[in-house]
């Protein structure tokens, strides 16, 4: 279909200190897939929060046109009324309510007297269901008994069920297996046959190139070059137009040699924390050196972070096992035990776990050494913490508008610098990182991965769990494989392929543990 549902024209908005969008064109047709790419902090997410009323009418300028009629979205409902809907990253559910109840939220069925039509609430999710050809889950189940990934279809049928026009996935595939990812895609063909217009953020350029049409880039907050079909655009090309340059290696990896253990770990077993007798980590045993990054691999489930999260002193369950920091045995009771002998650990969620929203990025890049820039009697010296700080937002090419900006406000790459930060100023031996680029953009990553080489460089032992297996691969001198709670298989760089990897991921392979 040619029809143009969409059309931004000169779209501009400002936040204090920066303009996050500058004249910015965008247009989406009836039943395609158009790709939105950029950096972190490019502009994608402020680009749709405008479309969808997050950001309402006169805080931007500019023009919103569907089907060439002029929009003036004062409030997110506004936009919703004309067939607008977000599928966020960061799902908006509530999960001790049933399917049909998030999506029929504050629109249930009821009678004159305010009493909920049970059946056809669920009749009618039941329908929607079947309309998108879902069929893991029923209307009457619970969200919070559903993998994210069918959290996600709910989050698609309520847009569905709202008569959404114009569908925005932004980072839709971040935390999916590869199944779930199939499904998604799977659903989001159906409705392109049905001819709804959907825009798709991601960093993950193989997905693009599956499942979209045409791709738009954002750059500093601009529009890029003109909107190009996929075919005919290569990758590299759509690289250099994010970030402005040509980025001739993407996995910069530098060898070095390889020297003293620095982290041993001896049959630790974690338990299950609700399943008596089952357990999340099986008698895993490994060592990390100086000289060498070292990657864990495995499905999710597999008890990858559960690993790490029992070495940094916060197993999920009980934990038994022995850990040793440069030949010294190690009781860690706690993160902060961990975090006093050398240990630092960048989780996997960022929001979570890994920042404390609403406070600065100053705030956040120190919490973890404040003893560094305090006197003996605990007053911290905030110039040195200013100064501390500053350092770090240059060499990390951090994005900021100052130290004193809200952590929410940045990017999700930015974001991901100041834990980084964070954890750098603790001196760490031993640094491991969970999923250390999920979400952030090329440019990001690749500047992240030449912080790995240096901190390698430097003497640290580096450890670093990823789903993405161009990035395990691409980046570790050794990879540990783990399935069902074990690691299963220890291979070199030069032995590791994807289809290796995997076997031992899904244990269709028999194990092939040595000692490298």
């Amino acid at each position: 279909m040619d029809e143009i549902v969409l059309e931004m024209k000169n779209i501009v908005k400002d936040f204090p200190g920066v303009r996050a969008l500058d004249q910015v064109n965008f247009e989406a047709r009836a039943g395609e897939v158009l790709a939105l790419v950029g950096e972190n902090g490019a502009g994608k997410s402020t680009l749709m929060k405008v479309l969808s009323g997050v950001w309402p009418y006169p805080t931007y300028q500019g023009d919103i046109y569907i089907r060439g009629e002029l929009k003036r979205f004062h409030n997110t409902k506004e936009a919703e009324a004309a067939g607008v809907a977000i599928i966020y990253q960061e799902l908006n559910l509530i999960p001790e309510l049933t399917v049909a109840e998030n999506i029929f939220l504050d629109r249930q069925f009821t009678n004159a007297m305010g009493v909920i039509n049970w059946s056809k609430l669920f009749a009618e999710t039941q329908r929607l269901l079947d309309d998108l050809n879902i069929k893991d889950f029923k209307p009457t189940d619970k969200v919070k008994e559903l993998t994210v990934g069918n959290q996600q279809m709910v989050e698609i049928a309520k847009a569905f069920s709202k008569k959404a026009t114009i569908l925005v996935f932004d980072e839709p595939t971040s935390a999916l297996t590869d199944k779930e990812v199939e499904a998604l895609f799977a659903i989001i063909r159906k409705l392109k046959r049905q001819g709804v217009c959907m825009s798709y953020i991601s960093h993950k350029m193989e997905e693009l190139q599956q499942i979209a049409d045409r791709m738009i880039v954002l750059r500093d907050g601009k529009t890029i070059g003109q909107v190009t079909p996929m075919t005919e655009i290569t990758l590299d090309q759509i690289i250099s137009r994010m970030v402005g340059r040509d980025i001739k290696d993407m996995f910069p990896k530098k060898e070095f040699q390889r020297s003293e253990k620095v982290l041993e770990v001896k049959n630790l077993e974690i338990d299950h924390p609700l399943l008596p007798g089952q357990k999340k980590v099986k008698k895993a045993s490994f060592c990390a050196y100086k000289g060498e990054i070292l990657g864990i691999a495995g499905l999710m489930g597999s008890g990858r972070t559960e690993l790490v999260s029992g070495i940094f002193g916060a197993p999920p369950g009980p934990a038994r096992g022995e850990i040793y920091l440069n030949g010294e045995k190690k009781n860690f009771h706690s993160p902060q035990d961990a975090i006093e002998s050398g240990i630092g650990l960048v989780t996997e969620d960022r929001k979570r776990i890994g920042l404390i929203l609403g406070q600065s990025v100053l705030q956040n890049m120190t919490i973890s050494s404040l003893e560094t820039v305090a006197n003996h009697w605990g007053i911290i010296n905030q110039a040195k913490e200013r100064s501390l700080a500053q350092e770090y937002v240059k060499q990390l090419s951090i994005k900021t508008p100052g130290l004193d900006v809200i952590i929410d406000t940045l990017s999700g790459g930015n974001q991901q610098k100041v834990i980084i930060a964070k954890w750098l100023n603790t001196k760490p031996k031993v640094l491991i990182l969970d999923e250390p680029t999920r979400g952030i953009d090329v440019g990001a990553k690749v500047e992240i991965y030449n912080l790995l080489n240096r901190l390698v460089e430097q003497g640290v032992a580096v450890i670093i769990i990823s789903s993405e297996l161009p990035e395990v691969m691409g980046m570790s001198d050794r990879i540990l494989i783990m399935c069902a709670g074990e690691i299963v298989a220890e291979l070199t760089r030069n032995q590791a392929t994807k289809e290796s990897i995997m076997e031992y991921a899904t244990g269709s392979q028999r194990r092939g543990r040595q000692s490298l």
